[in-house]
């Protein structure tokens, strides 16, 4: 009798991205799709183009106060790349350090297990509530939404978040979630959704954060669990870090019976000496302050002082992918500044929302297709006219130019079919590597003269597939003589 052997479970060689249908890293649209609708919002583009110039101003005004900018930028991308290089040895010194300190550390494979977990922490203390201070982690995993069908009342603190939140929408900038909403606006949202709300509020900025501030201390004060991110952990001390503006992280950080940070796995630092250097270049790139006014520190659990139980949940969902890569690894270097965000021509006029994703600008249009494998957002690294301004303002010194044809490249190669434009510069390459062919192609190429009528570019109204090239780029009019030609003329005709 011969026994049944099963088939064998296919074996996964490469490394897990994050999973589909979770989280906040892909969208329902491509970017050019998302983007046109965004371009037809002449309120939206008003918000952001006041609202980015500002900041642009206010970053350059405080960078130009330090003759040693330069250096101290090029010590952070130093630092990041030394980091990255040994992630391993720095993560395991971490959790012997927070472990050593009381805390307890939980290792997240992807948004799934990070979500279950902190689902679960929270759960077994008995709350139905949690505050949580602003974070990019949690947002890209999803949680508010986790914690809510858990049975939970989930509370966004930092203003903008709070009013991303009490307006049923998504954040559209790293640094200010409502960067796309005016005074107006917010005024009319606090309005129709905080109870006991003033009715004569009007839209003078104090009131307003007056209006959260009440909204917000009652839940402060009865909160039992909170949730933050972190924009740093030492390793050498197991030490976590958050800087804000308002002082809510701090009331966060403080007052809870128990905190949960969600952090990547990216935002480890070797050493104190270390955390100095990024705390000069984050504030001045990204609110344009010499400081943050509240940087929160903590390491551990310290007996009748704060939260007497801490967790720190690790999380992967797709990093490890992103490091196995030489070139788009620098993404990891990231601290969140939004400084590329607030120069980007692109990001300006299209704003967040188009990216799909909750790292929107220059640097979600790296990260976030790396995350979750270039094809599931292929448009992204074509959302930049690649002039280089996020690089020239990146306060670690991210070639995001480079990343982004970089992953332009992994999106063609990937492609089964073959493309109209993959078609095209195949038989120009062809073309290119015979003389005969070339010579044979300038002079066709001559046509266009009679399509352009003495203009100086062809018109951009040709013919499909060519009007899906034209309809964004001017094709010059082909010049009366090729160089080849010229060349000749001239030199048969005794010119040197």
């Amino acid at each position: 009798m011969t026994a049944t052997v099963p088939p064998k479970a296919p074996t996964f060689l490469g490394l897990p991205t994050a999973p589909r249908g979770v989280g906040h890293l892909r969208g329902d649209q491509s970017f050019p799709d998302a983007a046109r609708g965004a371009l037809r919002d002449g309120q939206l583009r008003a918000n952001l183009g006041h609202a980015t110039s500002t900041i642009r101003g206010k970053r350059a005004r405080v960078v130009a106060e330090l003759p040693d900018w330069a250096q101290l930028r090029e010590a952070g991308r130093a630092l990041k790349a030394a980091t990255m290089a040994r992630l391993d040895d720095h993560l395991e010194e971490l959790e012997r350090q927070v472990t050593a300190r009381g805390g307890v550390v939980h290792w997240a494979r992807d948004a799934n297990e990070a979500n279950e977990i902190v689902t679960r922490l929270v759960l077994a203390t008995g709350a139905s509530e949690v505050v949580k201070v602003k974070s990019m982690a949690t947002q890209e995993i999803g949680l508010n939404e986790a914690l809510e069908a858990a049975g939970l009342d989930v509370f966004e603190t930092d203003l903008a978040e709070l009013i991303v939140q009490l307006g049923d929408d998504q954040p559209s900038h790293i640094l200010v979630p409502a960067i796309h909403k005016n005074r107006a606006e917010i005024r009319e949202i606090f309005a129709r959704t905080i109870p006991g709300v003033d009715p004569g509020l009007t839209d003078d900025p104090r009131k307003l954060a007056m209006a959260a501030r009440t909204h917000l201390r009652e839940r402060f004060l009865r909160a039992r669990v909170a949730v933050s991110g972190a924009n740093f952990a030492v390793a050498e001390t197991g030490t976590l870090t958050v800087v804000e503006s308002e002082g809510n992280g701090r009331m966060c950080l403080t007052l809870p019976e128990t905190l949960i940070t969600v952090m990547g796995i990216e935002k480890v630092v070797p050493t104190w000496r270390d955390l100095e250097v990024f705390l000069q270049l984050l504030p001045r790139s990204s609110t344009g302050e010499r400081m943050n006014p509240y940087t929160s520190t903590w390491a551990g659990v310290t007996p009748g002082d704060g939260p007497q139980e801490f967790h720190l949940v690790l999380l992967d969902n797709g990093r490890t992918a992103v490091l196995a890569d030489e070139v788009g690894r620098e993404a990891l270097h990231c601290i969140r500044c939004s400084a590329c965000l607030n120069v980007c021509p692109v990001y300006e006029r299209a704003g967040g929302h188009s990216y799909g994703s909750v790292y929107p600008g220059p640097i979600g249009a790296i990260l976030s297709p790396q995350l979750t494998g270039v094809e599931d957002n292929a448009s992204l690294p074509y959302a930049s006219s690649l002039c280089g301004a996020c690089y020239d303002v990146c306060p670690v010194a991210i070639d995001i130019p480079s990343i982004l044809v970089h992953l332009r490249a992994e999106h063609v190669e990937a492609q089964q079919r073959p493309t109209a434009e993959g078609v095209a510069f195949k038989a120009l390459a062809r073309a290119m590597s015979n003389p005969r062919l070339w010579h044979l192609a300038q002079r066709a190429g001559k046509l266009g003269r009679l399509l352009s009528r003495g203009r100086p570019t062809l018109p951009n109204a040709l013919p499909p597939p060519v009007s899906a090239w034209t309809r964004s780029r001017d094709l010059p009019t082909p010049p009366r003589e090729t160089f080849v030609e010229q060349w000749t003329r001239e030199h048969r005709g005794g010119r040197s």
